[in-house]
């Protein structure tokens, strides 16, 4: 088919790259989701062991601090202090352990060696922990990490909050492990995955690849020549069979382009042909006035047939497109008798009546010109097969919810095996074929008119002789059709 500028032609080397970085990106795309995945999972662990480890050392430390509790008199004052390291007090697995008594006024009242001089927690956390037990994470005077729990005492209506801590230095040093472990064996995995992903597409596409390979081999005379198609039920398969119909379709376009360019070369070769002899004789000296005059007739003629080609081929090249329709409500009825009113003279000529009847208003939805041009090629196909003394009909009904436009004509119908193509291009009968009046375009173009209009159209020999064409047209919404126009 010509290039009509709109496509643009992709390099057949370019291929391989496209599926080469397709490859690519699904590796690095799996790579990418693995390494976040990795990064939420090993928030996820850090956060729960942190959250563990706290939680062991609330439990031991709660018991602890109810212990020096219970050495807070009601008057706030301590008796025999212990940190909660040892005597009554949970042994816990820590390098150093502390305890601090907060009194009412807010100052530390005893504090373990550990803890130093300074509060243990702040002023907001010491009114917090009044209210209620209070679980922090904090830092000694010297830096270390150090679980605190507080609670109040219950003796001195909550005044005195008693403070006790232990080290998380284990538990810093197993979460610190842990972040060493993810940092350094992340990467690893991810760059693993991302390649385990690069080698799995490989193998995936390598089907995609040699189908690519084995199109771009064939060549525009290698029409029968298809894709392997992988055997199992999966999208490349799908894709594979997908391609081998595309080719199917395009062999079968290109046939009929080729077809269609010989007949429009054979069809174009006689008139030609004609003319030029024609005006080779009017060329020739000592031609008389009547003979000259003869010959600009038939030139005229065969310029009229050529005229008349070319405008049925231009037609029939729009319609492979899309044939540009005005489309609105249409009286079927009102054309049909106009086209029987305008073909009538040549009717005449060839002794032939022309008749159109209706069984009521009908009102298609389509584009007028072209359906009249569906209508007098219909009639003019109709009266050149007729016998003389015989009446062609064109009927317009309704069937099914579309217009129907029939046209009948009592000739000798269509020749044996020529109904199944009797709308192709350059397809005659016989008997048309012999006398040069037709040129084999009529009928086609009528298909493609009402293949446009979304409708159907068939042709059948009559019981008793004779040959039938019809057309069906969708019908107009009833809306549409109180407004569609009405011309005599």
């Amino acid at each position: 088919m010509p290039d009509t500028g709109c496509a643009r032609r992709i390099p057949a080397n370019g291929n391989r790259g496209s599926a080469v970085a397709l490859r690519t990106r699904l590796a690095l795309l799996f790579a990418a989701a693995m390494a976040a995945l990795a990064a939420a999972g090993g928030w996820m662990l850090v956060r729960e062991l942190d959250a563990s480890t706290n939680a062991a050392l609330d439990v031991a430390l709660s018991v602890r601090a109810d212990a020096l509790a219970q050495q807070v008199a009601p008057d706030g004052s301590v008796r025999d202090f212990q940190d909660g390291s040892g005597g009554n007090a949970v042994p816990l697995p820590a390098s150093r352990a502390v305890a601090q008594v907060i009194g009412p006024g807010g100052t530390a009242v005893e504090s373990s060696e550990g803890a130093g001089a300074r509060l243990l927690l702040s002023q907001q956390q010491v009114s917090a922990a009044r209210k209620g037990p209070l679980a922090v994470s904090s830092a000694l005077p010297d830096g270390a990490p150090v679980r605190l729990v507080a609670v109040p005492v219950a003796d001195t209506g909550g005044r005195t909050v008693v403070v006790v801590g232990a080290s998380r230095e284990v538990a810093v040093a197993a979460t610190s492990r842990v972040l060493t472990a993810l940092w350094t064996g992340g990467p690893v995995l991810v760059v693993l995955g991302g390649f385990g992903a690069w080698l799995v597409a490989g193998a995936v596409l390598r089907p995609v690849e040699r189908m690519r390979r084995e199109a771009d081999a064939i060549s525009a005379g290698d029409t029968e020549a298809r894709l392997a198609v992988p055997r199992r039920r999966d999208e490349i398969a799908r894709l594979g069979a997908t391609m081998n119909a595309l080719l199917d379709r395009l062999q079968r376009a290109l046939a009929q382009q080729r077809a269609f360019v010989a007949d429009a070369g054979h069809e174009l070769r006689t008139p030609l042909t004609m003319l030029r002899a024609e005006l080779e004789l009017a060329g020739r000296p000592q031609r008389d006035r009547a003979s000259l005059q003869a010959a600009v007739r038939a030139a005229a003629g065969d310029t009229d047939r050529l005229i008349r080609l070319a405008e049925d081929l231009l037609t029939l090249a729009r319609a492979e497109g899309t044939l540009p329709l005005v489309v609105k409500p249409v009286r079927l009825d009102v054309l049909a008798a106009e086209a029987v009113q305008a073909a009538r003279p040549a009717a005449a000529g060839a002794n032939v009546v022309l008749e159109a009847a209706a069984d009521g208003p009908v009102t298609v939805l389509g584009d007028r010109d072209r359906l009249r041009q569906v209508a007098d090629n219909l009639l003019d196909n109709a009266v050149r097969y007729a016998p003389p003394g015989s009446t062609v009909h064109a009927v317009v009904g309704c069937a099914e919810g579309a217009g129907v436009l029939r046209v009948l004509d009592r000739g000798s119908g269509f020749p044996a095996g020529f109904l199944p193509r009797a709308f192709d291009r350059f397809s005659r009968a016989d008997s048309g074929r012999a006398d040069g009046a037709g040129t084999g375009l009529g009928l086609a173009i009528v298909a493609a008119i009402v293949h446009t209009h979304a409708g159907t159209v068939r042709a059948a020999d009559r019981a008793g002789g004779g040959a039938e064409v019809a057309v069906s047209i969708p019908a107009c919404p009833p809306d549409e059709a109180r407004v569609a126009p009405h011309r005599m």
